[in-house]
């Protein structure tokens, strides 16, 4: 068994088979070795860890879930990394089950700790799971729903705004 320490202070076991879905406490383990020293992980609440440790449990038998992101262009890269890309996020939805569906059912703040938890952690499966949550939540809404959807102030002046509308007008259809 693998010990955790969320940010409380709350020790957490979990089994080294489930937990080695996160790249990261993957390294920390292939760097210190198995040890029976907890492993802090102080920017992640006990609440938002367990849920993590349910979805690597769920998914713990899924080893497609398990190989490492493909490293993807960013500015500049080419119609290819596009496509990887796509093809990699219509592949994360498939692969989508009952429990994924439930799984993302929170609160907004829980959500949001989720991919930072996620990230941190090194689970491409579960960044992509939130993420995708999260660009569900925005997809269709105008930028005013947006902002009211995620408690978003706009602090541009009506002129800014303006002129920000107009140099990204192409966007917008």
């Amino acid at each position: 068994m693998i010990k955790l320490v969320s940010a409380e202070g709350a020790i957490l076991e979990v089994e080294h088979e489930v937990i080695e879905q996160s790249g990261t406490i993957r390294n920390i383990l292939d760097d210190v070795g198995v040890t029976d020293e907890p492993i802090p992980l102080p920017t992640i609440s006990g609440s938002v860890l367990t849920l993590v440790i349910n979805y690597c449990r769920h998914h713990k038998d899924d080893l497609s879930r398990r190989q490492p992101r493909e490293t993807v262009g960013g500015a500049g890269g080419s119609e290819d990394d596009n496509d990887s890309t796509e093809a990699s996020i219509q592949r994360a939805i498939s692969q989508m089950d009952d429990f994924d569906h439930d799984f993302v059912r929170v609160d907004q703040g829980t959500l949001f700790d989720l991919i930072l938890a996620a990230n941190f952690l090194d689970i491409p499966p579960l960044v992509d799971l939130v993420g995708y949550t999260v660009a569900n939540m925005i997809k269709g809404k105008s930028v005013d729903e947006i902002r009211r959807t995620f408690d978003v102030k706009n602090d541009f002046t009506p002129d800014e705004e303006e002129s920000v509308r107009a140099a990204n007008a192409w966007c917008e259809s």
